[in-house]
């Protein structure tokens, strides 16, 4: 499917159509990041500074060789740091920038009486100041822990580039200092204490001065990501999620990830009205929304617009994930953004679903021999559980979590048990055993979420791992055939990436190119459920409702994809705690029940 005709609102056109705007900061930022290659190279390697390209790297704003190895370095490390913020037109960095060039037009002039030098940073700084209005965007969510983060890398660049530095002039050094020896010298070095190794003449002040420089940069840029402003990441204030509530009491019939926009861990922009809502989070500079807007389809184009306003204020790449047909046309409208189809939801109608058939027959047969083995169901609404029962539904579901990381953004609710999700329901299988395990009879469960007054979602599938295979197959069967008693009319299971790529590329007649496609997705499903998920949604012949991807260019899709898979806890690049610490942390903030264990299944 691919993007309409845009007739959305100017501000939305500008924020997408503006190549000609992007270029500038784009052209800065990669000037920058090669002015601090070089400035590295200048500052690192000595035979480097004797070369044709040092001569004209030395007269770049930044190149301070001439002066010390240690300012270039220096230079070169926070003007690589400055480059992304650049390309992406952040503030903060522009300001640093301006800052930057006018101190190197001054170190040329002192230091080295270089007026070419002079003229190159003026030069730079004059479109940096005649387009300030380009670089307006203002600073990501973030938190301290970014501190540490950036403590740890740095730690570990600086090791890495100070034994460089260590080992270039072998020429000039005094013995034959080990690994271990040059190792003690770079570590000594970042603390600027002298160490073990030894140089003739000045090269030993050069290397001194160079590794002081990378201890430095180590220590100001940390210092100064803990003692800044936090901004905390997304969180759904209690007033956003009533309004929220209040839109899918009134709306939430038209998506069956609705009721995920509740997550806690999500921001959200309302449209002018308030009658429509986006919810998203950010992840590694991408603005990502997942399914349709929340409330009237008429004000989605206000909400949208916003959520465009959004991302353009923090140059955030915008993309939505799994979003339907419907919305996709609609963003694809409004914003002049592209679509691709990502997948298929398979939705099974009640009143059509039966165990009967030739087609049903693996899935009856299964049924019959788990419920012949002693296995019982219980479906009910979560406010009909008792409290006791509960807690123990919750704690099995977070011990039966098979990652370390929790799971879910899209498809996800991310907790279990809430007093304010009192209609999401909840399918458990039990068998009484000679001996119990710490949950009692508790072999299996299976959450849903309203899908509208007469509708689920599926959201997590957990099983004890002593249990029979078949688990999730017994809890939908029983979870449809219960349906009609609970007022259900349909109920939406897992979403199944590819989907129809697996399906036409397996049939007779299948060119090569569908079916090279086919084998790769075949080869990824070793590591992601994708076959498997697609067959195990087969398996109770449902419709399939096909979800979208919204991007802003092609180029943009590799990016997209990894924040996705990062929203989802397949990729995890934050430092992780130990085991003993999360269980403490999940315990603290069970009471609230705020955090609880999520999907296992649901979003492949």
């Amino acid at each position: 499917m691919s993007g309409g005709v845009p007739r959305g609102s100017d501000r939305a056109r500008r924020i997408l159509r503006g190549p000609r705007a992007e270029a500038v900061p784009t052209l800065i930022g990669r000037a920058c990041a090669l002015v601090g290659l070089l400035d590295i190279a200048a500052g690192v390697f000595p035979r480097f500074r004797h070369s044709r390209m040092h001569a004209i790297a030395e007269a770049l704003p930044g190149s301070f060789g001439p002066f010390a190895a240690a300012l270039s370095l220096s230079a070169g490390v926070l003007l690589l740091l400055l480059a992304h913020g650049l390309k992406r037109r952040k503030r903060r960095a522009w300001r640093a920038a301006v800052v930057l060039l006018p101190a190197g037009a001054v170190a040329e002039f002192v230091y080295r009486h270089s007026l070419l030098g002079v003229f190159i940073s003026v030069a730079l700084l004059v479109p940096l100041l005649r387009h300030r209005a380009e670089f307006a965007a203002l600073p990501d969510p973030r938190s301290r822990w970014r501190a540490l983060a950036n403590f740890v890398l740095m730690s570990a660049g600086s090791l890495v580039l100070g034994l460089v530095i260590v080992s270039v002039h072998p020429e000039r050094t005094l013995g034959d200092p080990s690994l271990a020896d040059r190792l003690t010298h770079v570590v000594y070095g970042l603390f600027g204490f002298e160490g073990p190794v030894d140089y003739q003449g000045s090269t030993s002040w050069t290397v001194a001065c160079s590794l002081g420089a990378l201890g430095w940069l180590t220590a100001v840029t940390t210092s100064y990501l803990a003692f800044r402003p936090e901004h905390p990441a997304a969180r759904l204030t209690e007033e956003d999620e009533a309004r929220l509530r209040d839109l899918l009491d009134r709306h939430g019939r038209r998506d069956s990830l609705g009721h995920f926009a509740l997550r806690r861990d999500k921001a959200v922009v309302f449209s002018p009205s308030g009658k429509a809502a986006v919810t998203y989070r950010v992840v590694s500079g991408v603005m990502l929304a997942s399914g349709d807007p929340i409330g009237d389809v008429e004000a989605w184009p206000g909400a949208i617009e916003r959520f465009m306003d959004e991302a353009k204020a923090h140059s955030w790449t915008p993309a939505v994930m799994g979003c339907s047909e419907t919305g996709g046309e609609v963003w694809t409208r409004e914003t002049g953004l592209d679509a691709l189809e990502l997948g298929d939801e398979a939705v099974v109608d009640v009143a059509d679903f039966s165990l009967a058939g030739r087609a049903m027959r693996n899935v009856r047969q299964m049924v019959k021999r788990i419920e012949r083995a002693g296995y019982e169901t219980r479906v009910r609404r979560v406010r009909d559980l008792s409290a006791g029962e509960l807690e123990r539904v919750r704690l099995a579901a977070e011990d039966w979590r098979g990652t370390d990381n929790e799971r879910g953004f899209s498809m996800a609710l991310g907790r279990i048990g809430d007093p304010a999700d009192g209609d999401c329901l909840i399918a458990t299988a039990h068998k009484q055993d000679d001996t119990p395990g710490p949950y009692g009879d508790l072999k299996a469960i299976l959450h849903f979420v309203p899908w509208g007054q007469d509708g689920v979602s599926l959201d997590l599938m957990r099983r004890d791992r002593t249990a029979d295979p078949g688990m999730n197959e017994l809890l939908i069967v029983a979870a449809l055939q219960a349906a009609p008693k609970l007022g259900i009319a349909r109920v939406s299971l897992n979403f199944a990436m590819f989907r129809a790529a697996l399906a036409r590329g397996e049939k007779i007649g299948a060119g090569p190119v569908l079916r090279a496609w086919r084998g790769l997705l075949v080869f990824l499903s070793r590591w992601f459920q994708i076959e498997s998920l697609y067959k195990f949604n087969a398996k109770f012949q449902p419709r399939w409702e096909p979800r979208f991807v919204v991007y802003r260019a092609s180029a943009d899709l590799p990016r997209i994809g990894f924040a996705a898979m990062q929203a989802e806890g397949f990729v995890d690049l934050a430092l992780p705690l130990p085991r003993f610490l999360r269980r403490r942390r999940n315990a603290a903030a069970r009471p609230c029940a705020h955090r609880s264990p999520e999907h296992g299944v649901r979003a492949a």
